[in-house]
């Protein structure tokens, strides 16, 4: 259900000399990788992507704090953003799709900054949304309050996939492939089990995230797969 779209070289190049590294390091860092509530082989099996940082990006400062919560998450949720299914995959395209979600969240819903926590863009390039985001993900600990699933927003991660996927729309295969490398990676910091990943609509009245609902068994699939 994924498709072939083309997508950019750089990225697979990325998360396979990241997995290179990763398997390479396994048995060296195995005694010193394991987390609390984690087991050592799922810290060890899951790639780290790579992710624009709002610094990178040039994000607007946000209208006022943001609350860092002290839980860990115990869900994902995903999304689709209902921007344009834009054939540009470039990482230049996913910094404007960051900036439109934020000026849409921030302007017209008149939040604190963007809901989401991550954004993936049909190039496959990840962009952190809302601040203080990417740092509490590598830490391991702690949960920005986002903005993002009205009900989870203190238990979950929110993940956002750039583009409509509620008319039969399909994601390119560049933006897959890292969004289960991103769960993969969030399931792993977190100790979440990859049986807890869910839709927007599983939770609120909507149709967001489209065709991504359809394809949460096989996201839980690939998920499972990259952390044994």
């Amino acid at each position: 259900m994924v498709s072939g779209a083309a997508h950019p070289t750089r990225r697979r190049v990325l998360l396979a000399g990241t997995a290179g590294l990763v398997a390479g390091a396994a048995t060296a860092s195995m005694a010193g990788a394991a987390h609390a509530a984690t087991p050592t082989a799922a810290r060890a099996a899951a790639v780290e992507p790579d992710i624009d940082s709002c610094a990178t990006w040039g994000a607007r400062p946000a209208r006022g704090s943001i609350t860092v919560l002290t839980n860990r998450p115990t869900r994902i949720i995903v999304h689709h953003t209902v921007s344009d299914n834009t054939n540009d995959f470039s990482r230049a395209q996913a910094h404007e799709h960051a900036h439109w979600v934020q000026d849409l969240h921030m302007d017209d819903n008149g939040w604190v900054d963007t809901g989401y926590h991550f954004l993936v863009s049909r190039g496959g390039w990840i962009t952190e949304g809302r601040h203080e985001s990417l740092r509490t993900l590598t830490a391991g600990s702690g949960l920005v309050l986002g903005a993002h699933t009205s009900g989870q927003n203190y238990n979950a991660i929110g993940i956002a996939n750039e583009g409509a996927y509620h008319d039969g729309a399909t994601p390119p295969a560049a933006q897959w492939e890292v969004l289960v490398t991103l769960c993969a990676y969030v399931c792993q910091q977190y100790g979440i089990a990859p049986t807890q990943l869910y839709g927007h609509m599983d939770f609120n009245s909507t149709q967001c995230p489209g065709i991504f609902h359809d394809m949460l068994p096989q996201l839980r699939s690939e998920v499972a797969d990259a952390l044994s």
